[in-house]
């Protein structure tokens, strides 16, 4: 079964947005639309592609072309998680000059970034398909922006690991190293968790993986192992535990990881590695209205 849209809280966009304009606009607003570009000035634009790739962050264009002032109108022409070919239409996009010119960077700047994660993303995603296993990102992230760049991983095809510290238990190396074993780690964290909290183990040996799945283990992160290792893991396991491979996932090797039998891959490539999509707004009607 696909998945359904993921979908953005429209309070968590405009409190963004607003905070990027105001970054960009500051105390006096924009001095070049106002030094030359006439009060009455009227512009109508298309948003387009510049190169392929799969669109994301059309509700934070909109919203930039909102907020920034009364009047602007945002057509969208595709919806997020649409693939586009090169000099396709994204958006049209009309009203005041000074508006449209004022809002076009902030708009920009989510769409081309968001739009960058989802298109590598969905390079993954389909380097994995019919593997069984799934793409999910991790929480290597920008600061302030991990709600909109892992709503771009599920707009690219990808899954979500757990958001932050809070909404999951991710038992890692150093908590083992501190709590003394991994069956010392397992326990006190099945103690405290309520029953809707997912409980994640790592383990960096097929020993390690062996006293997760005798301690109880349902969900095992396999760290930094290649892929010979990941097939006895995946023999190992049995079916016991749901198993995800992470660390030194490249686009070259994916694949591969994906054919041992793993139930995920996770991989910070698809937020921190990826690059910006070329998407650029050209005006195409100028004038006075």
């Amino acid at each position: 079964m696909n998945a359904l849209p993921a979908q953005l809280p429209r309070l968590l966009i405009e409190r963004a947005v607003a905070a990027a304009l105001e970054e960009d606009l500051g105390l006096a607003g924009d001095l070049t639309s106002q030094a030359t570009l006439l009060p009455d000035a009227w512009a109508e634009a298309t948003l387009s592609a510049r190169e392929p790739g799969v669109i994301a962050g059309l509700e934070l264009a909109a919203a930039a072309f909102r907020l920034v002032g009364d009047g602007v109108n945002f057509v969208p022409k595709v919806a997020d998680g649409d693939r586009i070919a090169a000099g396709g239409v994204v958006a049209a996009v009309s009203g005041p000059a000074r508006l449209v010119m004022s809002g076009e960077r902030v708009a920009l700047n989510f769409l081309n970034h968001l739009s960058g994660i989802a298109t590598l993303t969905r390079t993954y995603a389909d380097a994995v398909e019919g593997t069984g296993a799934r793409i999910c990102d991790t929480r290597k992230t920008t600061p302030g922006l991990r709600a909109f760049e892992k709503y771009a991983v599920r707009c690219g095809g990808g899954a979500n690991h757990r958001y932050a510290l809070n909404d999951a238990i991710l038992i890692k190396d150093n908590h083992i190293a501190v709590a003394g074993s991994v069956t010392a780690a397992y326990k006190a964290a099945e103690a405290f968790a309520g029953h809707l909290v997912a409980i994640e183990i790592e383990v960096g040996s097929l020993a390690e993986l062996e006293e997760a799945l005798a301690a109880g283990a349902r969900i095992v992160l396999l760290d930094n192992m290649d892929n010979e290792t990941l097939r006895q893991a995946v023999a190992i396991n049995a079916g016991r535990a749901r198993l995800e491979a992470s660390g030194g996932v490249k686009l070259d090797r994916v694949r591969s990881i994906g054919e041992t039998g793993v139930d995920y891959i996770s991989t910070s490539q698809i937020t921190m590695g990826a690059k910006p999509l070329d998407l650029g707004l050209d005006v195409t009607i100028g004038g006075r209205k």
